[in-house]
């Protein structure tokens, strides 16, 4: 699995630096690589909702979700703002959810 992300994260910076040379448009390009490293960066913040499974699983999907968005980006030159920024939403209703609930550990050393 973990061999399949490295491939994936290669293949999609390979398919970012080719559509620049083809097309020579620099700022297409700067905007993909940024979104590129908030998707990334959003996917290991998104481990922290691991706890919550459901939370988790969504999470992931939206992560795949926000990939393809970018995808589209780089094809089409339509960027989806609202899908690509999608993992937020699970890390935020995780963070009210643990805000609410608390950990359920508390307890176990005090």
């Amino acid at each position: 699995m973990k061999a399949v992300i490295i491939l994936a994260i290669l293949a999609t910076l390979g398919i970012l630096f080719f559509m620049y040379s083809r097309n020579k448009d620099l700022k297409k390009l700067l905007i993909a690589l940024a979104t590129f490293i908030a998707i990334i960066s959003l996917a290991i913040v998104g481990n922290l909702t691991r706890q919550v499974m459901p939370i988790f699983l969504a999470h992931e999907v939206l992560v795949i979700l926000s990939w393809c968005a970018l995808l589209l980006y780089v094809f089409r030159d339509k960027y989806y703002w609202q899908v690509v920024f999608a993992p937020v939403v699970t890390i935020c209703l995780f963070l009210v959810l643990e805000l609410l609930t608390g950990s359920g550990s508390e307890g176990i050393l005090g």
